[in-house]
């Protein structure tokens, strides 16, 4: 099964970096052949109204992108799946479901964008603080629409059936002084047979989320365990430290925009980033600075998984079910349980699950 997963893991890692390269490559070619440009010029002659062009720019330049992503796409999230017998999804299925989260992309990126362009119009020299701050508004926003408007468009999820379980989680949550909505089951199965479950939503809107996919498998303390330590990172505010540490890199990265952009517009022969044709060059820095601030961030990550892993068996007392939790999901979902360093350097924002093991060995009660 190791040598299984490994083999799975390698074609994802290979994956995830050709996917980097490839769309690096589309923008620097729409850029250095100006395509950027002759789009941006045609669609002004066709209306003089930015905020319009917008629309139908983003638009364009998406359609491409998502023609030239989808056969990288198709492979990755259902051939692979498929032939690692990690999902039975339906092909139409999984067509209407690529569908559904590239338009949900697009008409997010496209209010992004226009607060953009509204920005560096309204304010030429502080645009960038502007566009971080609604950055960072639109992130808690989605945090509470995502789990009530646009997770029930993936998939279906009911009120769980199970009621000792669900009487054990609100207790949990009790115990941990947690306000829940309620306990949800979703229908995970029919799109993969990963074991999944999430503690969602902001405010009033918390609620537990436990995939199809955990019935049978897992005991009920391992059920706990799981939920034990999504709760932990609520009551150790990770949510609020990570929501910090993205709105410094959100702004630093908006700011070297603001500090270094001129020599590229000059390079493309671009006014300034008003210009709808500089557009690329914008993606450009997010992807580079996405990749740059990865491991920093996968390594805070890390850093608070352990965290809720302690805080989990501290609570529940569970230390054997936490081990045979991770032996389980180690299986289950084909984790690579021991990368090597690089990877796990720039890929993992959870400690592998070996060290997870050897850490609540470790522990003390």
């Amino acid at each position: 099964m190791q040598a299984l997963s490994k083999r799975y893991w390698r074609i994802k890692y290979s994956l995830a970096i050709s996917e980097v390269i490839y769309i690096l490559l589309i923008l620097f070619l729409f850029l250095n052949f100006g395509l950027s440009k002759k789009i941006s010029i045609s669609i002004f002659s066709l209306t003089g109204y930015k905020y319009i062009g917008v629309i139908i720019y983003l638009l364009v330049i998406y359609l491409i992108y998502s023609i030239l992503i989808f056969p990288l796409d198709f492979f990755q999230s259902f051939i692979l799946e498929h032939k690692f017998h990690l999902s039975n999804q339906k092909l139409i299925d999984w067509f209407k479901d690529w569908l559904k989260q590239k338009f949900i992309f697009y008409i997010i990126s496209l209010i992004l964008i226009e607060f953009f362009y509204f920005s560096l119009s309204y304010s030429p020299r502080y645009w960038w603080i502007l566009i971080s701050g609604f950055w960072i508004l639109l992130s808690l926003i989605l945090a509470k629409l995502i789990p009530i408007f646009i997770l029930p468009l993936f998939f279906k999820y009911k009120r769980l059936n199970d009621e000792d379980l669900r009487e054990r989680i609100i207790k949990l949550a009790n115990r941990m002084k947690i306000a829940l909505l309620d306990v949800f089951e979703i229908d995970l199965s029919k799109k993969t047979l990963k074991a999944n479950a999430a503690f969602v939503g902001l405010g009033k809107s918390k609620r537990v989320l436990l995939a199809d996919t955990l019935k049978g498998k897992y005991t009920p303390q391992e059920i706990e365990l799981i939920l034990a330590h999504e709760f932990s990172h609520y009551r150790l505010a990770h949510l609020l430290k990570l929501i910090f540490l993205e709105a410094c890199l959100i702004t630093s990265n908006f700011y070297i925009i603001y500090g270094t952009v001129g020599y590229f517009l000059k390079k493309y022969h671009l006014i300034s980033l008003e210009d709808l044709a500089s557009l690329p060059i914008i993606f450009i820095y997010f992807i580079i600075w996405a990749i740059v601030t990865s491991p920093l961030k996968n390594f805070i990550s890390r850093i608070f998984e352990k965290n809720a892993d302690i805080l989990a068996i501290k609570i529940t007392g569970l230390k054997e079910d936490f081990i045979s939790l991770m032996e389980k999901i180690s299986l289950q979902n084909l984790s690579d349980r021991n990368p090597p360093p690089i990877i796990k350097f720039f890929f993992f924002d959870h400690p592998p699950i070996d060290e997870r093991i050897k850490l609540i060995n470790k522990l003390d009660l």
